[in-house]
C-alpha cells in the first residue's frame, strides 16, 4: 500500500453546531457534512431529509426526440434493440430498458458486445447482426457517445439510432435521431453525474411522461446496483436512486436479486451501499470479465427462481475465477515493474503483457495504483496486433485528458477522469508510454490523497456516535464512509487474528485510556511499528454484533508515525523517483539525494539492530531523528546497500546479509551517479 497525503479539511465547527441546534439535526452528522463542504441550511436539509427532487427528465437535451422516436417504434411495432455494455452499469441499464419496453408491449431485443471478442461500444458486425433481425431502432445505453463512424454505418442500414450515454463526448456528436447525454456541451440539465443506468432510467420515466414513481417501483433495485457499481457520486439525484434502490433490494421479489442474496450469504441481512459495491456489483461485473455479460443480464431478466439460482451460482464462480486470474496478472505485472526502473519510477506506469486477460486488467490497474501511488495503465496483448488497455488514476491526473493528448496513437479510447479504457496497436505501445509520461511531466506534482473528515478523541466512539454517522448513508463516491484521524496515540500491543493470521488487532493508548482496533490485511509480523511508538491512525468505525451484544468497532485504514511530515515526505519522495527514473538532476538535487558515509552507517545500523524490518525509508528517517525530508536519502542508502549485497529486501522486508564481504560504498553505481565521494 502506497503512502498517502493525509488531508484534514478546515471548517467552522461552531457554525455547524449552531446549524444542528437551530434545525434539530444530529450534531455529528452536520459536522461531517460541513467537513465535506455542505454548509447551507437548505443543502443540509436536502441531504439529511433526502428532500432532493428528481429533475424533469425532459431537461436533458434531446430527450423529447428520443421519446418521440421510441413511441413511434412501439406504435408501429418496429423491432427495437437495446445495445448495452458488459459492465454492471451497462448490464443494469440494458435490463431496465429492456424490461420496461417489454412491459409496454414493444417488440424488443438486446445486444451486449463481448468484452473479449468485440470490446466496448458499437461494432459494425453487431450492427449487421441486428439488421438481419430486422431491427429498425437501436437504443444505446452506457455507450455510443464516441461512435460517429458506427452511427453512420447504422444510418446506411436504414436503422435509426438513439444514444443514451454518460461518458464524455468528443468534439463531434454522432449522427443520430437523439443523443441523450448530460455531458453534452449544449445540455443545460442541472445534474450531470448520472450513471449510464441513470440516463436509461430517465428515458423510461420520460416515456411515462415523467412519472418517476412508477419506474422506481419496478426498477429501483436495478438502478441502484448500476449506480453504485459505476462509482458515480452518491449525491443529489444519485443519492435518491441509491436510497430507493437499497430499500427495494432489501424487500425485492426479483428472482435474480433473491438468488444473489443467497449466493453471498445475505438471505436474512439488509444490504447497504457498501454491501452492494462489494458483493453484488463484482459478481455482475465478473460475467463480462470472465465469460459473457449476458449471463448477468439473464439473471436480472428471469422470473424463474431455479434458473436465477443457477445463474447466480455461475456468477459467483466467475467471480472466483476473476480473482484468481487477476492475482496472477498482478504478480506478473509487479515483477515486470520491479525489474525495470524506467517503468517503476515513471510518473505514470504503463505496463503491458502478452495474453493477459483483458477482462480483469482494470482491476489489476486499481491494485497497482494502490501499491505504487500513481496512475497506472495496463495493456493486454493477444497477438492480434491490437492491444486493449485499462487505466486507473489518482486525484490530480485526468486519464481522459491524458488519453486525448495521445489520441493519434490510439485506435479508440473513452472513459472518465479516474478510470478509462483504450485500444492501441502493439507497435505503438512504446511511443504511447513515452507520450503519456511527456504529458504527465507537464502536470506538476500529483500524489495519492487520503481525505480525513476530522480528528476525533477515541473516547467519543460509541453506538450513538455511529448512529450519527449512519445518517449519511448510503456511502459511495463523493460521500464515502467517514474516515477519522486519531493522533498521537501510543502503541501498546499487537496480535495477529483471522485465517493464517493475515489480519491483526492492536491496542493503543490515548489520554491514559486504552482502545482496541482491527487492521485488515496487515499481520502482526509485518506491522512496522514497535510497542511504545507514537502513531497517528486513520480509522473508520462501525457496529459489530456478536451473541446479541452490539459494540462499536474501530478499523484502521492507515497508520503513520506521529512525527511524520506529509509535505516533507512527498517532496523527498518525488526527488527519489526523479533520481531513479534517470532524469537529469540539478546540483542541489544531487546534494539532497546523496548520503555521506556517516549517514549511510546510521541507516545500516538501524536495520542491523532489527532482525527483520518491515518499515519504510520514511519510518527509518523519522525514528532516527532525521525527519521525513530525508526519506529520499535514506531510500538511496537502502538501494545502494542492496545493490552491493549488504542488505536484502523481499516483500517489503529488509535484513542485513550475514558475513557479507566488505565493499566500498563508492563502488555503488547509484551512488556514483549522485557524485558520492568516500
Amino acid at each position: 500500500m502506497s503512502r498517502k497525503f493525509w488531508r484534514v479539511p478546515s471548517f467552522d465547527k461552531k457554525q455547524a453546531a449552531e446549524l444542528a441546534y437551530e434545525y434539530g439535526y444530529d450534531a455529528m452528522a452536520v459536522l461531517l457534512l460541513a467537513a465535506r463542504g455542505v454548509t447551507e441550511p437548505e443543502d443540509v436539509a436536502e441531504f439529511l431529509d433526502n428532500e432532493a427532487m428528481l429533475a424533469d427528465p425532459f431537461e436533458i437535451r434531446d430527450m423529447d426526440k428520443a421519446v418521440e422516436r421510441v413511441r413511434k417504434a412501439i406504435e408501429n411495432e418496429e423491432k427495437i434493440a437495446v445495445y448495452g455494455d458488459y459492465d454492471a452499469d451497462g448490464v443494469t441499464a440494458t435490463a431496465l430498458l429492456y424490461l420496461y419496453l417489454e412491459s409496454v408491449g414493444a417488440d424488443v431485443t438486446y445486444y451486449i458486445p463481448s468484452r473479449m471478442n468485440e470490446g466496448y461500444g458499437l461494432h459494425k458486425e453487431a450492427i449487421d447482426t441486428l439488421s438481419e433481425k430486422n431491427v429498425r431502432l437501436i437504443i444505446t445505453v452506457d455507450n455510443g457517445i464516441n461512435s460517429s463512424e458506427e452511427a453512420l454505418y447504422i444510418k446506411s442500414k436504414n436503422i435509426d439510432l438513439v444514444i443514451t450515454d454518460h461518458h464524455q463526448p468528443g468534439n463531434q456528436l454522432p449522427e443520430a435521431v437523439a443523443v441523450v447525454n448530460p455531458h453534452r456541451a449544449d445540455d443545460t440539465s442541472a445534474f450531470k453525474e448520472l450513471a449510464g443506468v441513470g440516463v436509461a432510467f430517465k428515458l423510461a420515466a420520460a416515456l411515462e411522461d415523467g412519472d418517476y414513481d412508477s419506474i422506481l417501483s419496478d426498477f429501483a433495485d436495478i438502478v441502484a446496483i448500476g449506480t453504485i457499481a459505476d462509482i458515480v457520486p452518491l449525491k443529489n439525484e444519485n443519492r435518491i436512486l441509491a436510497v430507493r434502490g437499497i430499500d427495494a433490494i432489501n424487500h425485492s421479489d426479483r428472482a435474480g436479486i433473491i438468488a444473489l442474496k443467497n449466493v453471498v450469504g445475505y438471505e436474512d441481512r439488509d444490504f447497504t451501499s457498501t454491501n452492494v459495491a462489494f458483493t453484488i456489483a463484482p459478481r455482475i461485473n465478473a460475467a463480462g470479465r470472465i465469460e459473457e455479460a449476458t449471463t448477468a443480464l439473464k439473471l436480472l431478466l428471469t422470473d424463474d427462481m431455479a434458473e436465477a439460482q443457477e445463474l447466480a451460482e455461475r456468477l459467483d464462480s466467475f467471480n472466483v475465477a476473476r480473482q484468481e486470474t487477476e492475482s496472477g496478472i498482478v504478480e506478473e505485472a509487479v515483477a515486470r515493474i520491479e525489474s525495470d526502473d524506467s517503468l517503476k519510477y515513471s510518473k505514470v506506469i504503463v505496463v503491458d503483457g502478452q495474453d493477459w486477460h483483458a477482462g480483469v486488467i482494470g482491476i489489476v490497474a486499481s491494485k497497482l495504483v494502490d501499491r505504487y501511488g500513481k496512475p497506472v495503465m495496463v495493456i493486454a496483448r493477444d497477438g492480434s496486433g491490437e492491444a486493449k488497455g485499462s487505466c486507473r488514476s489518482i486525484e490530480g491526473f485526468s486519464l481522459f485528458d491524458a488519453l486525448s493528448h495521445a489520441s493519434d496513437l490510439l485506435v479508440r479510447f473513452g472513459g472518465h477522469t479516474l478510470a478509462a479504457g483504450f485500444t492501441v496497436a502493439d507497435d505503438k505501445i512504446s511511443a504511447f508510454r513515452e507520450r503519456i509520461n511527456e504529458y504527465a511531466a507537464t502536470m506538476g506534482a500529483f500524489y495519492p490523497v487520503m481525505n480525513l473528515d476530522c480528528k476525533i478523541n477515541p473516547a467519543s466512539i460509541d453506538i450513538p456516535f455511529i448512529d450519527s454517522i449512519l445518517c449519511l448513508e448510503p456511502f459511495g463516491a463523493e460521500n464515502p464512509q467517514p474516515v477519522f484521524g486519531i493522533y498521537n496515540a501510543v502503541l501498546r500491543s499487537v496480535r495477529s487474528i483471522g485465517a493464517q493470521g493475515k489480519h491483526m488487532r492492536l491496542t493503543f493508548e490515548k489520554k491514559n485510556q486504552q482502545y482496541q482496533a482491527v487492521y485488515f490485511g496487515m499481520s502482526a509480523e509485518e506491522f512496522p511499528y514497535e510497542i511504545g511508538d507514537r502513531l497517528d491512525f486513520a480509522v473508520t468505525v462501525d457496529k459489530n454484533e456478536f451473541r446479541g451484544e452490539v459494540k462499536a468497532n474501530i478499523y484502521v485504514r492507515s497508520v503513520k508515525l506521529s512525527d511524520a511530515d506529509d509535505n516533507a515526505y512527498f517532496d523527498s519522495f518525488m526527488l527519489y523517483n526523479k533520481v531513479r527514473s534517470g532524469a537529469s538532476l540539478t546540483e542541489a538535487e544531487m546534494q539532497a539525494a546523496c548520503p555521506d558515509r556517516n549517514f549511510s552507517a546510521q541507516v545500516f545500523m538501524f536495520i542491523k539492530s532489527r532482525k527483520l524490518y518491515y518499515g519504510t525509508a520514511e519510518d527509518i528517517a523519522v525514528k532516527s531523528g532525521l525527519g521525513s525530508d530525508k526519506t529520499c536519502k535514506v531510500q538511496i542508502v537502502l538501494d545502494a546497500f542492496c545493490e552491493l549485497g549488504l542488505l536484502e529486501s523481499a516483500n517489503g522486508c529488509y535484513h542485513v546479509i550475514e558475513n557479507a564481504a566488505k565493499v566500498n560504498l563508492g563502488s555503488s553505481e547509484l551512488l556514483k551517479r549522485l557524485g558520492y565521494c568516500d
